[in-house]
């Protein structure tokens, strides 16, 4: 693009030399030319930062600009041009400060503002024509009054745009282009205005309805940003259009109603039936309130399209559900829809406090363009009450806006009144266009008010009189959007009446109907992918499961995995550890690497998929897994698991994050069933940042909302004296949580029982997430080793007996888990015992009761009972222990009561483990065990 064609041809050819001549030699120009190319920045603002200058120029080039730049002054009418330029640069840049897009305040004041004189131009400017009148899609010179009125309809009216932080030029233009069509505002058919409105009467409707009918009761409204659903409706419309065929939606509370309804078209007397109370069909489950539930459906859009459509289920935790619509779009994307990105539209509904105050908004944003996680691109959509709970948006954020977070991945914004219905409709059609053609994240600042407090029960007046004042008076959407319309001559007064009065005897119907319903009936999300898995009946986690598989395929497998191809070059070690594994292999000794390998390996053969993210898992941050290697020479990466089956198998190093991306994997398992989803722990205490998951979902998900998941979490756990970060994964938090049979916790000892709980996962009839807390020093400890026949002609055991002990001499029957077993188990050997017996507690939850059973029935003769844990005694499993063996009268050996898993010094450590062995042992002296008896 020539950057200077809005000028006359007599100047533009000296203003391009001049500009080349500066880019190269600035020194070289007459002082006053120099100050002007400085002053309007044309390299980077205005011409997106691209840099036209393909060569230096020649020296006769130069020698004939300097003659023309020696006269000095630049003449006047090109001053007056580029002041221009630069007034359209500063509405590019900063009109989105001075729009029309608060329905209830005044706009903050910015200094300095779009006035003309800011920019050396003057009154008698307005009537005088300028060429650059081009630049905004003007095709030949118009008046400067002309040029000011577009730049405010196109920047200053019902929408603000942001868009000039972008860094791609194609992107920038692209907005820029789509801006200037009609100066920024829609051009809508009669019907598409009456379709508006009926969303629009169904929203505000619908809203005071329930106002009316259930006084006082907690429905966190929608009202003062009715506009969300007409745009919804649009949104899914317009990107069906686009070749959208599913879209996955997330939102907390505020609106989720009327969205349920006026979108996902569930019931009206459905709702009016919950308001009432009453209980849900299945008693097993416990349920959530109504305006936390999930829904999946299909609807079919006004243009024709079928569009499946999925409401995820969400807690009172703000923003947490951002996470799980990105790992639930991702996997569609991949098994559903074969990668094809642009089949899947993640939405996200956002509030101003949350999308401005939570940490997570932030991990979710940086998954827009990483290959593990992200979704072709998401609208957000910030329903801006401009009030969180009670906090004034002043004290909600330091940034000017609360969508400022869509800076960090250079994505347009668009600020708009939810008054103009129209305008939202016109952002919320660029949102759908952009997301399609670049894949990327937009976001819409949905600019509104909250018609009554945080809830229907609070008093806003307690800390924003003047604005609820303001409110009280304010007409809501609907009507306003009517006036329109009638002044417009689209839709008759009786027209208008007969739509109102038509809807509200729909709900007087619906309402009379929710009277006759017994009990509730609890919507079940993404019920496709999961027809084929009924949930799970209590006791069927005791029942076993068949994860055997054919010992030659196993051992096949095994070859072709750890066999590198020779025309790679790999760096030594990588060398020496898979020739280590083929001497595993040979000597059928496997290691922890190797059985989890296998385990992947046989569920890929089987025609199931893997997918396994967190932090450094690609090699693993102990060096163990090494599922991606890199070549010496150009970092090829090579992955061994991908050359044994067409199957999916992925592996990716997330981010530096926990909560988002167990948020993701929890999501990407809640839509693959039939995929091992696994995320890990760099160390198991690392999942404290992402308590939120497991406290809201990972183990309530299917009691709440009928949701199974399988996913596995790999929580490296156990006392190595790294100190007290990386020394606990919280066992007992998880152990708390434990009701229901609603998780698997396991703190596994053997190869082939990591290798079978895996393949269990998918050989489950249903699905249930799985923990797991063994820890690092087992990967290569010595006497942690399977054999082939363990992995392919055995099966998970969820307690492992003393295979040394006689029943007839043991006296001290000693329970314990984990990595402890083996150090008892060395100091047993030292000693010589042979009246202890070492069980292992395998699978914590559900306790095997027929094997725990067998156990304390084979040890009779015992005289002690004793739980042995290397964890704090208020800490590690020793209250659950407690709690399922009180009649057992039980004992505990473990460190005395901290507020920390473990001390910071090695030697401490050293003492404390050393004690707690020889306490199981009673010998060295050690401090007497103290009983405690339930």
């Amino acid at each position: 693009m020539d950057r200077f064609s809005f000028l006359n041809a007599a100047h533009s050819q000296l203003i391009e030399d001049l500009y080349q001549q500066y880019l190269k030699y600035p020194d070289s120009l007459e002082p006053s030319w120099k100050a002007f190319f400085q002053g309007f920045d044309f390299a980077l603002e205005t011409y997106d930062g691209v840099s036209e200058a393909s060569s230096a120029p020649s020296s006769a080039a130069v020698s004939v600009v300097a003659p023309a730049s020696a006269g000095g002054e630049i003449p006047d009418d090109i001053r007056r041009e580029f002041k221009v330029l630069d007034l359209i640069n500063a509405y590019r840049h900063r009109g989105h400060l001075f729009t029309k897009t608060n329905p209830v305040r005044e706009r903050r004041t910015y200094a300095p503002t779009l006035d003309i004189e800011n920019f050396g131009l003057s009154q008698a400017d307005l009537s005088k024509k300028f060429n650059c009148a081009t630049e905004i899609g003007f095709s030949q010179a118009e008046t400067l009054q002309t040029i000011i009125q577009r730049l405010e309809k196109v920047y200053c009216d019902s929408i603000g745009v942001e868009y000039m932080h972008m860094e791609q030029v194609e992107e920038k233009e692209w907005v820029k282009k789509w801006l200037q069509v009609n100066e920024n505002h829609p051009q809508l058919s009669a019907e598409e205005k009456i379709e508006i409105l009926h969303k629009l009467n169904q929203a505000v409707a619908f809203e005071n309805y329930l106002h009316t009918k259930f006084v006082g009761q907690k429905r966190f409204s929608l009202e003062g940003g009715e506009s969300l659903i007409p745009a919804l409706d649009q949104l899914i419309t317009r990107s069906s259009q686009l070749g959208v065929d599913e879209v996955v939606l997330g939102m907390a509370h505020r609106g989720r109603l009327n969205v349920l309804t006026n979108i996902f078209g569930k019931s009206y007397k459905q709702i009016f039936s919950e308001f009432e109370g009453k209980e849900f069909e299945e008693d097993v489950f416990s349920g959530d309130v109504k305006y936390h539930l999930g829904s999946t459906t299909k609807v079919k859009t006004a243009s024709g399209e079928e569009v499946a459509i999925n409401l995820t289920p969400n807690p009172s935790h703000l923003e947490t559900v951002a996470s799980l619509v990105m790992g639930i779009s991702r996997a569609k994307i991949d098994h559903k829809y074969k990668g094809n990105y642009s089949k899947v539209l993640p939405i996200v509904i956002h509030g101003d406090g949350a999308v401005a105050g939570q940490g997570i908004v932030y991990e979710v944003a940086q998954m827009m363009l990483l290959d593990g996680y992200k979704t072709g691109g998401s609208v957000h959509i910030v329903v801006n009450n401009q009030v969180s709970f009670t906090t004034n948006y002043l004290d909600a954020r330091s940034s000017t806006y609360c969508t400022d977070i869509a800076k960090v991945t250079g994505s347009p914004v668009m600020h708009v009144n939810a008054d103009d219905v129209e305008a939202v409709v016109h952002a919320i059609r660029f949102a759908a266009e952009y997301r399609a053609k670049f894949q990327k994240d937009v976001y819409i600042d949905l600019l509104g008010y909250r018609k009554y407090g945080h809830n229907e029960g609070d008093e806003p007046r307690f800390t924003q009189p003047n604005l609820y004042k303001t409110i009280a008076k304010h007409p809501n959407p609907r009507e306003i959007y009517k006036n329109l319309l009638s002044q417009e001559n689209v839709l008759s007064d009786e027209v208008l009446k007969e739509m109102e009065s038509k809807f509200k005897a729909l709900l007087d119907e619906n309402f009379d109907a929710s009277k006759e319903i017994v009990k509730n009936t609890m919507d079940i999300f993404m019920n496709d992918e999961w027809k084929d898995y009924p949930l799970c009946k209590r006791g069927a986690l005791q029942q076993p499961v068949d994860t055997s598989f054919d010992l030659e395929t196993l051992k096949e497998l095994a070859v072709k995995m750890s066999t590198l191809p020779k025309d790679k070059k790999f760096i030594n070690k990588i060398n020496r550890l898979f020739d280590n594994r083929l001497k595993q292999i040979e000597a059928n000794t496997l290691d922890w690497a190797l059985a989890e390998w296998l385990a992947y390996a046989s569920l890929l053969s089987e025609g199931k998929g893997v997918r396994i993210s967190g932090e450094d898992v690609e090699r693993g941050t102990f060096s163990h897994r090494h599922a991606v290697l890199k070549t010496e020479d150009h970092e090829e990466e090579y992955i061994p698991l991908r050359q044994i089956s067409d199957s999916q198998f992925d592996i990716y190093n997330s981010h530096l994050s926990e909560y988002g991306v167990l948020g993701f994997d929890y999501g990407y398992a809640m839509a693959s069933p039939n995929t091992l989803t696994i995320w890990e722990a760099q160390f198991g205490d690392f999942v404290n940042g992402a308590q939120i998951i497991v406290d809201q979902y990972l183990v309530a998900a299917e009691e709440k909302w009928k949701i199974q998941d399988g996913l596995v979490m790999l929580l490296p756990h156990g006392s190595e004296g790294q100190g007290a970060e990386h020394s606990s994964a919280r066992l007992e938090r998880f152990l708390t949580l434990c009701a229901n049979e609603n998780i698997i916790v396991g703190n596994f000892t053997t190869p082939a029982n990591i290798y079978h709980a895996l393949r269990r996962q998918l050989k489950f009839p249903f699905r249930k997430p799985l923990v797991v807390m063994s820890p690092k020093s087992l990967l290569r400890h010595p006497k942690v080793v399977s054999s082939f026949e363990d992995l392919a002609q055995g099966s998970f055991q969820p307690i492992i007996d003393d295979a040394t002990a006689e029943a007839s001499k043991v006296e001290k029957l000693v329970l314990c888990s984990g990595k402890l077993y083996y150090e008892l188990l060395a100091k047993k050997e030292e000693l010589g015992r042979e009246d202890v017996a070492l069980v292992r507690l395998e699978q914590l939850y559900p306790i095997q009761q027929d094997k725990i059973e067998e156990i304390f029935s084979k040890y009779s003769n015992r005289k002690e009972l004793v739980w042995a844990q290397e964890e704090p005694e208020n800490m590690g499993a020793w209250s659950y222990i407690l709690r399922n063996f009180r009649d057992q009268n039980i004992q505990v050996v473990a460190p005395v009561p901290s507020g920390t898993p473990a001390p910071g010094s090695h030697k401490m450590f050293e003492k404390n483990q050393n004690d707690v062995i020889c306490r199981v042992f009673g010998v060295n002296d050690a401090p007497t065990q103290r009983p405690v008896t339930a």
